[in-house]
């Protein structure tokens, strides 16, 4: 009873699948991988189909599952040995850019496996400090005067209420201007944020404006506005260790580019690139 049991388990018949597989490589010969038309799908790939089938389907392999993933082997092993000597890989873009990518690949596992001591690390965030500045940060209140609504009053509207702000600073700042979905008061916020909503030249203005002043009008995408900038926080370079990840990922993979720049030229020393002109090209009429 016992013996059955264990016999139907799948794991013994994929060890006993693979036993014969062995058997019938060593009947053909120990020689055998080194001809040029033999096929050997050795014990590590055979263990790699099983243990993929088993990740995928969360259970082993039965025998003929087993077997149908080697013929599959063979017959892409075949097809492939075929279609290379029919000479069906050349001149195919798909297959031009993947080997590309794989010889580019080479050169990323080989800067991947390079360590960056804090020296050369300082040197890179010196040498690129716009790639990992800090933002500048405001923090402002604004007054909205739409031009659509006032048309051609707009800017002596607007020199009207700025002059009411400069003169009674208890004023309720709020109740000047016009009603608008924009915030009247906006925390610190980076100045990129502030150009996304209210335009690069609003945000470089209110970047230039004097902290706890009334100050404008000035124009965004929007309109008019009357801007009191109340903190400003100025954009800075970090230090290595706020920003040592994006550091590092950046090091490297300017490493990679110079050691692909650096092998793609002493591979094309052995070659002699020759470009013909348009006018050597022959044109059909």
């Amino acid at each position: 009873m016992v013996l059955k049991s264990v016999l139907r388990e799948p794991l013994v018949h994929f060890l006993l699948f693979a036993l014969l597989i062995f058997a019938a490589y060593r009947a053909i010969g120990t020689d055998a991988k080194d001809r040029p038309d033999s096929i050997v799908v050795t014990a590590p790939k055979i263990e790699q189909m099983a243990i993929l089938f088993t990740k995928t389907w969360q259970r082993s392999p039965t025998a003929e599952e087993l077997k149908g993933l080697i013929d599959d082997y063979v017959k892409e092993e075949i097809l492939v040995r075929q279609a290379l000597a029919l000479g069906l890989d050349k001149d195919d873009t798909v297959v031009r850019r993947r080997l590309r990518q794989k010889m580019e690949f080479l050169n990323v596992a080989d800067a991947d496996a390079l360590g960056a001591t804090d020296a050369e690390l300082e040197a890179y965030l010196a040498a690129n400090p716009r790639a990992f500045d800090v933002d500048a940060k405001l923090a402002f209140q604004q007054i909205f005067l739409n031009r659509e609504r006032r048309g051609e009053t707009v800017a002596r509207d607007a020199t009207s209420n700025l002059q009411v702000l400069l003169t009674n600073p208890a004023v309720d700042y709020t109740s000047l201007g016009d009603a608008t979905m924009l915030p009247s008061d906006l925390p610190l916020t980076d100045k990129t944020s502030i150009a996304q909503t209210f335009g690069m030249d609003f945000a470089e203005a209110l970047d230039k404006a004097p902290v706890g002043q009334w100050t404008g009008p000035v124009l965004s995408s929007f309109g008019f506005h009357l801007v009191r900038v109340v903190e400003r926080k100025p954009g800075r370079v970090p230090s290595l260790d706020e920003v040592r990840d994006a550091v590092t990922r950046e090091w490297i993979n300017a490493k990679r580019r110079k050691l692909d720049d650096q092998r793609f030229a002493e591979l094309l020393k052995g070659y002699v690139v020759r470009i013909e002109s348009l006018t050597d090209a022959k044109t059909s009429p």
